[in-house]
């Protein structure tokens, strides 16, 4: 025997016109679209991501609110959803997958509306009516998917080699120096041409795959130095269109605040935007580590 269920939904509203979201949502309208019209495959935008973009949208919230460019209860209800979506609480409010059009622009607005939404929830107003929260006007402001994801990428990369990529290759070396000096007496053959040939200690076999391993940490190491530089403050196209002077200085301070590593601005916004240099460096690092 089955059961009926019924959804409800709202109506929302975009550039394009009106849509059906599901109430229980946060997202809106942007994402209701690109989740319709891209749903392919099973693969979502990764968490990390969401919560790297969060970490924006929370930055920028504590600048505006220091500047007077957002009211302060706006500001702080901002705040309080975004440190929801970076805890990971509201992941089910995040469906799309990383087919998508243009530059991320999706997922950006997935993460404004659903900081808006659940904000306007908090100050008990009306999901969808982006008041008096707006998802652009506010979460957005001063910013541009153009600028947002190349930063999220690269703060993501940041959280992770430094949270887990590096500790556990240390973990690994550090085993292997081990061996190095456990297995000093033990002789072997070693081979050449496919042949037995002269003796080896296993030991000094070991010490091979520990400086191998090594240099391969010195080289991320070396690559994420580049990865601290953000291309946010950008905004579209490089300019910095839309924001006050400074605000790529004061925006990547408070993230580096948020996630305690070393991240700077981009010195030149243009190429942040438009090449992803540092992280094609950074997964070369990848590949000769995986070889």
């Amino acid at each position: 025997m089955g059961f009926n269920v019924v959804m409800k939904f709202r109506i929302e509203y975009d550039s394009l016109g009106k849509i059906k979201v599901p109430s229980e949502k946060y997202w809106g309208a942007v994402t209701q679209r690109s989740n319709k019209y891209f749903d392919i495959g099973d693969f979502l935008v990764r968490p990390i991501v969401i919560k790297s973009i969060a970490i924006i949208k929370k930055a920028a919230a504590i600048v505006h609110a220091r500047n007077g460019d957002i009211d302060k209860k706006i500001s702080k209800t901002i705040i309080k959803a975004a440190n929801e979506v970076i805890s990971g609480k509201l992941k089910e409010h995040f469906p799309l997958k990383v087919w998508q059009t243009g530059s991320g622009t999706q997922t950006n607005m997935n993460v404004n509306e659903v900081i808006s939404n659940r904000a306007i929830e908090i100050l008990g107003g009306k999901m969808g009516s982006k008041k008096p929260v707006h998802p652009n006007d506010h979460v957005n402001k001063s910013q541009s998917t153009n600028d947002v994801f190349p930063s999220a990428m690269h703060i993501s990369i940041a959280i992770r080699a430094t949270g887990k990529l590096i500790p556990s290759l240390k973990l690994l070396n550090l085993e292997l120096k081990k061996k190095v000096k456990e297995f000093s007496e033990i002789v072997k053959v070693g081979r050449t041409h496919l042949q037995d040939a002269t003796p080896i200690t296993l030991g000094q076999e070991f010490s091979g795959y520990h400086s191998q391993l090594s240099k391969c940490i010195e080289r991320i190491e070396h690559a994420l130095e580049e990865i601290y530089f953000l291309a946010q403050g950008g905004t579209a196209v490089g300019t910095g269109l839309n924001t006050k002077k400074g605000f790529d200085k004061k925006i990547v301070y408070e993230i580096k605040k948020i996630t305690k590593l070393p991240f700077k601005p981009a010195k030149n916004k243009f190429a942040a935007l438009a090449a992803h240099d540092s992280i094609v460096n950074f997964s070369g690092t990848m590949n000769t580590t995986a070889v």
